[in-house]
């Protein structure tokens, strides 16, 4: 299946957002083609949630859950970021901030 290249992807995502009364920004712009994209969700700034695409045994490529912000630690939740972003310079990182995150990001491709 042919991929859509991460920066038409990551503006869809963008307008999806909006869509549905929510504000979204790029924390990392990533290789325009062919990056990896992570998406940080929030709800009013708390709730803070990483979710990655996850190749499956059926071929999908949803997004799931990979990481929770601990609220007494979120230093250690930005740090994980950073050192995303080292290990992968051509990672993009899309914040979220949106009611009911999980039931959004099941609204994205697979």
């Amino acid at each position: 299946m042919t991929r859509l290249p991460a920066h038409l992807e990551v503006s869809g995502l963008i307008r999806l957002v909006e869509s549905q009364g929510g504000t979204a920004m790029v924390l990392a712009k990533g290789e325009r083609d062919a990056g990896t994209i992570l998406i940080v969700t929030m709800c009013r700034g708390e709730d803070v949630r990483l979710f990655e695409r996850m190749p499956q045994m059926d071929g999908t490529r949803p997004f799931l859950a990979t990481k929770s912000q601990d609220p007494q630690k979120p230093e250690e939740f930005s740090e994980y970021l950073d050192r995303r972003r080292r290990q992968d310079p051509d990672i993009w990182i899309v914040e979220v901030d949106i009611a009911n995150a999980e039931r959004f990001v099941e609204l994205l491709p697979r």
